[in-house]
């Protein structure tokens, strides 16, 4: 333990290069995001990192008009690297002097696919928001997709007789499908001083939105990197994900407000509201399922009728009771004397929330919802995901 701990001040008693890397590293996460990764982890990630960049290099040398020579040679180069300096795009383009062959210096930008995409980005983000993302992801893809926003009144197939569409701008921009949008959620705790005064304070809080076509589309985790997260049994999110419709699953992280000086008394409720809309008549129910490692505790189902407003019908789950369970998590966690002890409880404390059709079983949509603490002055802050899966 001493020999760590001189290592990581100085670097001066280093009893190998490669632990010493791999330790950085995952100081470096743990520094950053508050997470902890072992070098056995973080090892392993680098090794897939290298075999995929290994089996795209030999597949891009296959395909490129040199000679036989040249390509043996480039080969062996490769093999005679290490693992890290094949995930290096720099060593790579040294090594091989392939120019056509490249990839973000380490650590990536925020936004690449590599080893710290889901981890955070830039320091000096302007943005309230915090772009910061949960998980670590398997770089299934080299380059993200680029997915223009949809353009309203053009047909992108030019044979087609149909009518122009046009596409609301929110659509890929916030937790939505055609059939059901989620426009506000909150939970919440309320004093009543007097009986015409309320102190309200949010933990966590989706607002209202109205995007425009030039906002940038949501980003995506792929789903199997938090299925250890949710139940695996029937009802859960790989389940539920299989079964589709993938365009309907989204990840919220929350970082939550729990600096609240509101008195803690029998005066103080404790509650959630969300608001949803839909083009379609119908009735929702909402199903809420507290998970603590990856296990159930406690679900709560509630049914919602429509209104129609504004051309669209509109539910309203309002003011709904927290459970009890909820409650003494908030208090116990509030209890804890360091932020990172919070954000070390609240890494194995998710919530499920999945809409369905009531009559007709069909899922509307289904977010997952994980947590930190908030240390903006900002309160409550949130971030939100497309779950795919590549």
């Amino acid at each position: 333990k001493k020999v760590k701990r001189s290592f990581l001040r100085n670097s001066e008693k280093c009893r190998e290069p490669e632990r010493g890397r791999n330790e950085l590293i995952a100081r470096y996460i743990k520094l950053r995001t508050g997470k902890t990764r072992t070098r056995k982890q973080v090892s392993s990630h680098i090794q897939v990192l290298a075999r995929r960049k290994s089996r795209e290099i030999q597949s891009k040398l296959k395909a490129m008009s040199m000679d036989q020579v040249t390509k043996d040679k480039a080969l062996q180069s490769m093999a005679a690297m290490s693992s890290a300096q094949l995930v290096s795009a720099t060593t790579i383009q040294n090594k091989l002097t392939m120019p056509g062959i490249s990839q973000p210096p380490f650590p990536p930008a925020p936004g690449s696919t590599d080893f710290f995409q889901f981890w955070p980005g830039g320091v000096g983000q302007s943005r309230v928001t915090e772009d910061i993302k949960p998980f670590a992801q398997q770089p299934y893809s080299l380059q993200p997709p680029v997915v223009h926003p949809p353009v309203p009144g053009y047909d992108s197939t030019p044979t087609s007789l149909s009518p122009p569409l046009t596409v609301p701008a929110w659509q890929g921009r916030c937790i939505a499908t055609t059939k059901l949008r989620l426009v506000e959620f909150s939970a919440f705790m309320e004093h009543q001083q007097d009986p015409d005064t309320y102190n309200k304070h949010l933990f966590v809080h989706i607002g209202q939105s109205n995007p425009t076509y030039s906002d940038a589309l949501l980003e995506s985790v792929d789903v199997r990197q938090i299925y250890d997260k949710f139940p695996e049994k029937k009802g859960g999110l790989k389940e539920l994900y299989e079964k589709g419709p993938s365009n309907a699953f989204f990840l919220v992280k929350f970082w939550a407000d729990l600096n609240t000086t509101i008195p803690d008394d029998v005066r103080v409720f404790y509650g959630v509201t969300s608001q949803y809309e839909s083009p379609d008549n119908m009735t929702i129910t909402c199903s809420s399922k507290v998970c603590s490692f990856g296990k159930q505790v406690v679900e709560k189902v509630e049914t919602e009728y429509a209104r129609f407003e504004n051309g669209r019908f509109v539910y309203r789950i309002h003011r709904s009771p927290m459970c009890e369970y909820l409650i003494n998590f908030i208090h116990k966690l509030k209890q804890l004397p360091e932020k990172y002890m919070m954000n070390s409880v609240l890494e194995n404390f998710t919530i499920l929330q999945v809409v369905t059709n009531r009559d007709t079983q069909e899922l509307l949509l289904c977010i997952a919802y994980v947590f930190e603490v908030s240390t903006s002055e900002h309160g409550a802050q949130h971030h939100t995901y497309r779950l795919i899966k590549d």
